[in-house]
């Protein structure tokens, strides 16, 4: 019984996922926090965020206990079930692997609150752990390839209709670049206040939210502390680092530390699905990269609770070094990507 309610959440989900993907605009997030060309002091340019999209994947029969889960309907799992002889194989290294599920305003509200509980509910009935990012802030990446976001006066309404979908305790990625653009552009409203009433209605649904805290090469971490301290840590399992970017898995845990320490020992994730090769110091589809350190929860005596994958590889960070738009499935940067992590 327990087998035919998990393959009907799979089937929700795919069927769920298609339909975003056919609808105008991203049919994922964007992609974010990527490198900035040389971040200020205040933090530059960053990239997009990149969602999930259509078409059913890799569903494995059972997940071990405690494993994060391996949602169907990404775009890697669609490029890997066409592909054939080496690309396959390379292609199975990405769209094997589990990864974040995008949660945004190409959607409305109601469609991504289905989505939010098609997705969690298989993942409790797999026992595993989801991953969903949550990218709707008002004045979203400042006008660059992922710009957006609800309106002011809609974004709290918005949050507590998504977060109604949350079955189980899923990993929650909260505002890709939000916390570490603050203040840089207009349109933010309240953006402190907003990240910390989407911290509390996203934690009293049962969601571990880890707020998005940049990188190690944007922000000193004392002033990336600070911040997280603004937001306040009291409805936070952590923060999160390196979405959408490239540094190194030694940095970013080196870093995160720091941010950890500064902040009384708060918990924190990386994103590990592209950094392979480090940065090159571009944000935006840098070439000559690499997958990066498998996703997995981490338990070590240290402040890190996950490798994850938050962006989702192969899946452009915008209309930039020959990309299509942010979230759209690019293979070429797919292949390379599996490519170099092999060599």
């Amino acid at each position: 019984m327990r087998s035919v309610r998990r393959a009907a959440a799979l089937v929700a989900l795919a069927v769920l996922l298609a339909a975003c993907s056919a609808t105008d605009g991203p049919t994922t997030p964007p992609t974010s926090s990527s490198d900035d060309p040389a971040p200020p002091a205040t933090g530059a340019a960053t990239p997009d965020a990149t969602p999930t999209s259509s078409a059913a994947g890799p569903t494995p029969d059972a997940a071990s206990p405690g494993a994060l889960y391996l949602a169907p309907g990404s775009q890697a799992a669609a490029a890997w079930q066409a592909a054939a002889g080496q690309d396959k194989e390379l292609l199975a290294r990405i769209a094997q692997q589990p990864q974040a599920t995008w949660i945004g305003d190409w959607v409305d509200a109601a469609t991504a609150r289905d989505q939010v509980a098609a997705l969690t509910a298989g993942a409790v009935e797999a026992d595993a752990t989801a991953v969903l990012v949550v990218y709707a802030i008002p004045g979203r990446d400042c006008g660059l390839h992922s710009a957006g976001g609800v309106e002011t006066s809609e974004y709290a309404a918005w949050v507590e209709t998504v977060a109604s979908g949350i079955q189980g305790s899923p990993i929650v990625v909260l505002e890709p670049d939000a916390l570490a653009q603050l203040g840089d552009c207009d349109g933010q409203g309240d953006r402190v206040g907003f990240l910390a009433h989407a911290a509390r209605v996203l934690d009293e649904a049962g969601a571990r939210v880890y707020l998005d805290a940049g990188h190690s090469g944007w922000h000193p971490a004392a002033e990336t502390a600070r911040r997280i301290a603004l937001v306040g840590t009291e409805h936070l399992a952590g923060f999160a680092l390196n979405t959408s970017n490239y540094q190194t898995t030694a940095d970013s845990r080196a870093y995160g530390e720091q941010v950890s320490a500064a902040l009384g020992g708060l918990r924190f994730v990386v994103d590990t699905s592209r950094n392979g090769n480090g940065s090159n110091g571009e944000w935006c589809n840098p070439r000559g990269r690499a997958l990066g350190d498998a996703p997995r929860l981490v338990d070590d005596g240290t402040a890190l609770d996950a490798l994850l994958w938050v962006k989702a590889p192969g899946e452009s960070d915008g209309a930039c070094n020959g990309g299509p738009e942010a979230g759209r499935w690019w293979q070429e940067i797919a292949l390379e990507l599996a490519r170099n992590a092999a060599g």
